[in-house]
């Protein structure tokens, strides 16, 4: 049997993606959480052999889950599967340590192929979506433009933002100036969201 583990804020798409699975002889839903925060401990306790996770998630999202399930758990391999295909949350799954990628809108028996093939020690990507990141690149983002971009989102001031992350206001505007520049944006509301389409947030 193949045990997996459940990670999604949805309670209902939780619940479908457990059913789905669940009709196959081979494979077993061992657990189910909904946020990135619960995803390690819930891997202890139920040993699963691939974790399915959502992207966005209350706490952890779910690439930074990946890579802290991978630290803890090298054994359990990792599938993103998120309503969002894009391209940036692709490259930085991989970059997490996960073997698939696949997107919620695929047939269900392509969920159940990936589940068994990364299982199994290849791994998957959906290829509409790898054919675009290729195309798109790799994210121009620093690590410290995309925190700033990050806390910035909600529109906070450059004070709030400088406070929450410990630097000074011109730091920030700096970053904020270079991730303008790098997203092709007018403003820093446009970066945030040129970024967020990109999937480099």
């Amino acid at each position: 049997m193949i045990r997996v583990l459940l990670a999604d804020d949805q309670a209902m798409v939780r619940g479908a993606l457990a059913t789905v699975l669940g009709l196959e002889n081979d494979i077993e839903v061992v657990g189910q959480v909904g946020s990135g925060d619960e995803v390690v401990a819930a891997a202890r306790e139920a040993k699963p052999d691939v974790a399915l996770l959502d992207v966005q998630m209350p706490g952890k999202d779910g690439l930074e889950a990946a890579a802290d399930l991978r630290a803890a758990l090298p054994s359990c391999r990792v599938i993103i599967c998120t309503t969002f295909g894009r391209p940036g949350y692709l490259a930085r799954a991989m970059a997490a340590g996960a073997a698939g990628f696949v997107v919620k809108d695929a047939p269900p028996e392509q969920l159940v192929e990936a589940v068994r093939r990364v299982h199994s020690g290849l791994r998957v990507v959906d290829p509409a979506l790898a054919a675009e990141s290729l195309a798109t690149g790799a994210s121009p983002l620093t690590g410290r433009e995309r925190d700033v971009l990050r806390e910035a989102k909600d529109g906070s001031t450059v004070a709030d933002v400088a406070r929450a992350l410990h630097l000074s206001e011109g730091t920030v505007r700096n970053h904020l100036s270079a991730a303008i520049g790098k997203t092709g944006a007018r403003t820093r509301a446009e970066a945030v969201r040129v970024a967020e389409e990109r999937g480099w947030l």
